[in-house]
């Protein structure tokens, strides 16, 4: 009769549990310590004055500009994407700046995640190419030595052998050494 299971028995060795346990500890212990520490730091923040434009409707007075190096060490709003646009709320008729992302701004983001992307596609095909390179030599060696006598299997196996000592290595061998 055979148990229903699907845990390997690897997983379930004490060393292994607690090993778990222990990872998993200074996960919580992490996430957790860095939200009690993000609590603490934000009771000793003194309370800022909710801006109009969160309450009430507002018009643009400015359009989105980047802002000089001073204004974005001395506005707040500055300092979340360093553009900024002048408004006017409609019913309080106050002036305020509010942080905004700039046209030019996501188009450059834009452009360095497409090329990201393109660097990441192009590695992982020479990666493909010179794997595929790599097993259909391996696999015309073994037809090669297939058809031949034993002589080939010892020399293959040695020429494994020491392919995987320079890989350990991390040297290369020159070819007809």
């Amino acid at each position: 009769m055979e148990s229903d299971c699907r845990i390997p028995v690897a997983c379930c060795r004490p060393r292994f549990l607690l090993l778990h346990a222990l990872f998993w500890g200074l996960v919580s212990l992490r996430v957790f310590g860095a939200a009690l520490l993000n609590e603490e730091k934000t009771t000793a923040v003194k309370p800022v004055a909710t801006p109009c434009w969160l309450m009430e409707e507002f018009v643009v007075l400015e359009e989105c500009v980047a802002c000089s190096d001073f204004n974005s060490k001395t506005q707040l709003a500055c300092k979340q994407t360093g553009y900024v646009e002048r408004i006017n709320c409609t019913k309080s008729s106050k002036e305020e700046y509010k942080s905004c992302r700039s046209a030019l701004m996501e188009e450059h983001l834009f452009w360095k995640f497409e090329a990201a992307t393109m660097a990441l596609t192009a590695f992982f095909a020479a990666l493909v190419v010179v794997r595929q390179r790599q097993l259909d030599r391996r696999a015309s060696e073994k037809k090669v030595c297939n058809t031949s006598n034993n002589d080939c299997r010892r020399n293959a196996e040695t020429a494994f052998t020491l392919q995987r000592r320079d890989w350990m290595t991390g040297r290369r061998t020159v070819a007809g050494s």
